[in-house]
């Protein structure tokens, strides 16, 4: 029902009220705070008598002539859903065309002037200020998207508060939103009120009045008389700094919008104001470079670095543009958590010093950051003062656990939080203080919340923490509950998959540091890092962090004493560790087997099984890292014998697994793949589960690349393609870095570079240069930087790719005689004949056969052979025709022999050439012709072409 003229329509619904005169929505007589353009929304949707609204009509009313995103109306429509409270069903969303209000809205006549509807404002000055706002001094950095979201939510909301950390850029943020909104109040006032230097709560209200100009006549000024004072005026209120007075300014703000209904609060507190209405907006802090996969010109992208640039610019500095300076202003940035702040202390100093020289200085950031403004508050003056105030204003009890808290670095959960700094009802209540207080920043995202104390903050507690004599105490709570809460860890990792753990345990892992730090230093405890470093090995595997883990199972090891019972037990589970984390360290491949020997002596004296099977897997894996392929195979039938009554699927596959790869190395590739068949049936029928901690690799992921490498050998070229295929996605998506790097080096690379898939291999050789530098993982890096000078040399840049190549494999060291570097050095010798340095080649070739044959290590020694014989054919004075052609018989009769029939169809190539150089086309055409007529798939690889065109040029002829 539309009103009659005149008079003042009220709609009324199950206690509810839509004032259009007084622009106010009501629940029970109550107003209930709603923004302007809020409430205009509510007021089309009322007065279309539950008629849906499209969008596009509902935005041409509310904004007319104006282009509206719809992120836009969606913030007005949750702010309208969250006035309704209980009732926000009642707005009703027809998904993708608009809005209607449900319910039975009856239309009550009042013809009471609008004009006398409202509470008449006391006498005010006759000309009243309509904006006290300083001019800006500077362009606001970082900032774009927030200033039009938070011009949405001021017409969506009566109150505002922008919370966050000191520093952060409340005021800042909030004088440039609000100086945006003054074109748009049509006559009405924006005026910012500064609390910063009241120190008595009670007069909140008079600086208020004092800025507005009122006249009160006597009588006492407080929050409801200045309320009735401002009655229906427009008005937009800054009310900057409320966190020390912030119940004064909550009681103000909850007057002023229950009188005065064109009246908006914009607060900035560290504190919320926690009033009805109240949308919350936490200031986040300006965004910062990660520590890796960014390159330095990248670092400018981000508005922390780019204010640092700007503020530094404007004091003068002229620091060169160049990686390390970049580098060096993004770690700056870091580590002052992107807070504007901090970071323009920082930048102050860089007309006397350059950004790696900043860095430097930051430990002790309290001392050195002490160059504010002169023109700004005392508090924003220096960095320490900037958190004195914070500080200062918290009770004793809060002031605690914030100490306490400090021990945490990075993120922590609130039962870490209660066993650090007491009981579980008190700090709980604590905790959710210091993050209304912008103290300590809460992450709510998932199931589990998190905290974390931004570093500053926390370097700031800490000094307190130990200044008062708490740390040792708290540091050692801190250690007890890690070593508690990794004590499942390791079972969990049995049967969760890799994302969910790392998720649960992986944000942990600066507190583990944290803890090991301090449990073995002087005033540590030992006793409390031996058992924290026993139960955080699953973590370092899960990440792939082999340096770290190395150096804390050897420092654990060291502070171990040689008792019985418990502390073999430790002892054990530290040698495993310790020779996992050392097989994959470049050099230190050799140390890696008396650890795992250690294991195994322990695990027989303890008589436990499954560690007693790690430490032949372990073994096992030793042996192939060092080339002895047939001790190797000694150790898997070890394994095979210690497993074959084991319940767990997962031994009797590893079983077969360690058996397919050593005969694969052997040469016995039919073998081989009969083992990782039988691997392949059982995975099909096994529960995707990781299993990455027990035996340090995802044994799904590996049983693919290594069938790949035998599906290839055997000629099922295809097959094998496809293998590599699927195998970089589950490598990938299994999250594990060490499995990830053996999917490209193992399989990925070598297989597209035997192909003639240059464009795949450069591809693969990338991925796996940029996931070891990202994952310090250096052996496999060395073999990545190898893997790319052969590319190189075969796409023709034979002197650069040479070069790279033989660098590379010197910077390897002990490790380039890896079975993983074979193929490199196979390259290496064939490379060194194309730049004409033939016996240099000759002599690498000759090297890798010695080796092979002391170490049965046959599978690549048809192909060795081959490039043997293609040395021997140069025109030099080794050139021995005779010679080459028996390497290349030998070669091809050795890959019968193993079944290794792409070797078969290189030798045999190889061979045909030189039969037609010495115009013996039949006997070239009866060596090739065999060879090629064993395949019956990969027809379209590199090798399979050639012999395909020279077959037909054979038969032509």
């Amino acid at each position: 029902m539309v009103p009659e003229q005149g008079q003042r329509p009220v709609y009324a619904s199950a206690g509810w009220e839509i004032d259009l005169a007084r622009r106010e929505l009501r629940s029970s007589g109550v107003p209930v705070p709603l923004g302007g353009r809020a409430f205009e929304i509510v007021a089309e949707l009322v007065q279309s008598g539950g008629e849906l609204v499209s969008k596009t009509d509902l935005a041409e009313r509310v904004w007319p002539r104006t282009f509206v995103e719809e992120g836009a109306l969606r913030v007005h429509i949750a702010a309208i859903r969250k006035a309704f409270g209980p009732d926000r069903d009642m707005l009703s969303t027809a998904v993708g065309r608009g809005y209607r209000l449900l319910g039975t809205w009856q239309v009550r006549r009042d013809s009471t002037p609008a004009a006398q509807a409202a509470v008449e404002p006391m006498q005010a000055r006759v000309d009243p200020v309509l904006t006290n706002l300083p001019v800006a001094r500077f362009d606001l950095i970082g900032r774009a998207s927030a200033i039009p979201y938070l011009r949405d939510l001021l017409s969506a909301y009566r109150v505002v508060t922008l919370t966050g950390p000191g520093g952060i850029g409340k005021t800042t943020l909030a004088l440039e939103v609000a100086r945006s909104v003054f074109p748009d109040l049509q006559g009405g006032s924006s005026l910012l009120v500064e609390l910063a230097s009241l120190s008595n709560p009670d007069l909140v209200p008079s600086a208020l009045a004092s800025v507005l100009g009122l006249k009160l006549d006597g009588e006492e000024i407080s929050a409801a008389s200045v309320a009735r004072a401002i009655g229906t005026r427009e008005l937009l209120l800054v009310l900057d700094n409320c966190e020390h007075v912030v119940d004064a300014v909550a009681n103000l703000t909850e007057a002023i919008v229950s009188r005065c209904p064109h009246t908006t609060v914009l607060a900035t507190s560290r504190e919320v104001l926690r009033v009805h209405g109240e949308h919350v907006f936490r200031v986040p802090p300006l965004t910062v470079p990660p520590e890796t996969g960014v390159e330095p010109n990248g670092a400018l992208d981000h508005a922390a670095v780019e204010l640092f640039i700007a503020r530094a610019g404007a004091l003068g500095s002229d620091f060169k543009r160049n990686e390390e300076n970049f580098s060096a202003i993004a770690s700056i940035c870091r580590r002052l958590d992107g807070i504007p702040l901090a970071i323009e202390f920082a930048a102050a100093h860089a007309v006397m010093m350059g950004p790696p020289e900043i860095a430097a200085l930051l430990d002790d950031r309290f001392k050195f950051l002490t160059t504010g403004r002169r023109t700004a508050l005392p508090r924003h003056q220096t960095l320490r003062a900037t958190l004195d105030w914070s500080y200062d204003l918290l009770p004793e009890t809060e002031a605690r656990v914030l100490r306490h808290l400090a021990v945490f670095a990075g993120d922590f959960l609130l039962d870490a939080a209660v066993a650090v700094a007491g009981a579980a009802a008190s700090v709980t209540d604590h905790l959710a203080n210091l993050v209304a207080k912008s103290l300590v920043v809460a992450d709510v995202r998932g199931q589990t919340p998190h905290y974390r104390l931004l570093d500053t903050t926390r370097v700031y507690a800490l000094e307190k923490l130990r200044n008062g004599g708490e740390y040792r105490e708290a540091a050692r709570r801190h250690a007890e509950f890690y070593r508690d809460f990794f004590a499942q860890a390791e079972a969990e990792s049995e049967s969760t998959p890799q994302a969910e753990w790392l998720a649960v345990y992986g944000r942990h892992i600066d507190n583990v540091r944290a803890s090991l730090n301090w449990a073995f230093a002087p005033d540590g405890d030992p006793q409390i890092g031996v058992a924290l470093t026993a139960t955080a090995v699953p973590l370092w595997v899960q990440l792939s962090l082999l340096g770290e883990c190395r150096e804390r199972a050897a420092m654990a090891l060291a502070s171990l004493g040689n008792g019985a019972g418990a502390t073999a037990r430790l002892r054990m589970q530290l040698s495993a560790a310790l020779g996992w984390s050392l097989m994959y360290g470049v050099g230190r491949a050799r140390e890696a087997g008396p650890a795992w020997a250690t294991t195994l002596e322990l695990a027989d004296q303890l008589d436990d099984r499954e560690y007693r099977l790690r430490a032949l897997w372990g073994l096992c894996i030793d042996q192939f890292n060092n080339g002895e392929i047939r001790k190797a195979l000694d150790f898997a039938d070890r394994f095979v014998d210690g497993a074959a009554n084991s319940t767990d699927p997962i031994d009797g596959m590893m079983a077969d697994r360690l058996l397919a790869t050593a005969l694969h190395y052997l040469g016995d590739q039919k073998s081989a793949r009969h083992h990782i068949e039988r691997v392949l049936v059982h995975l099909a029928d096994l529960t995707l589960k990781p299993r990455i901690v027990r035996f340090r690799f995802d044994l799904r992921v590996s049983t693919h690349y290594f069938q790949a490498r035998i599906l290839w050998l055997q000629g099922f070229a295809d097959q094998a393609l496809r293998a590599v295929e699927r195998n970089i996605e589950e490598g990938r998506a299994s999250g594990h870095a060490l499995t990830f790097c053996s999917v490209l080096g193992q399989a990925a690379c070598p297989i597209a570079f035997l192909a003639g898939d240059l464009d795949a291999a450069e591809r693969y050789c990338a991925a796996l240069l940029d996931h070891t530098e990202r994952h310090p993982i250096r052996l496999w890096n060395l073999w990545a930087r190898c893997f790319k000078g052969i590319v190189m040399v075969k796409r023709g840049d034979i002197a650069a790719g040479l070069e790279v190549l033989r660098s590379e494999l010197g910077r390897a060291g002990e490790a380039r005689f890896l079975p993983r570097f074979l193929l490199s050095h196979g390259e290496l010798a064939a490379c060194l004949g194309e730049a004409g340095e033939v016996a240099q080649g000759l002599a690498t070739v000759d090297e890798a056969l010695v080796r092979c044959e002391a170490r049965d290590e046959r599978w690549y020694v048809a192909e060795l052979l081959r490039i043997k014989g293609e040395l021997l054919l140069h025109e030099t004075q080794h050139r021995s025709i005779s010679a080459a052609e028996q390497c290349f018989g030998e070669a091809l009769e050795l890959a019968q022999h193993q079944g290794a029939l792409f070797w078969e169809l290189r030798s045999a190539l190889s061979l045909a050439r030189l039969r037609i150089g010495q115009d013996r086309r039949a006997d070239a055409l009866a060596v090739l012709a065999p060879a090629y007529a064993k395949f019956a798939e990969g027809f379209e690889i590199a090798d399979l072409r050639h012999a395909g065109a020279m077959l037909e040029q054979l038969s032509a002829s």
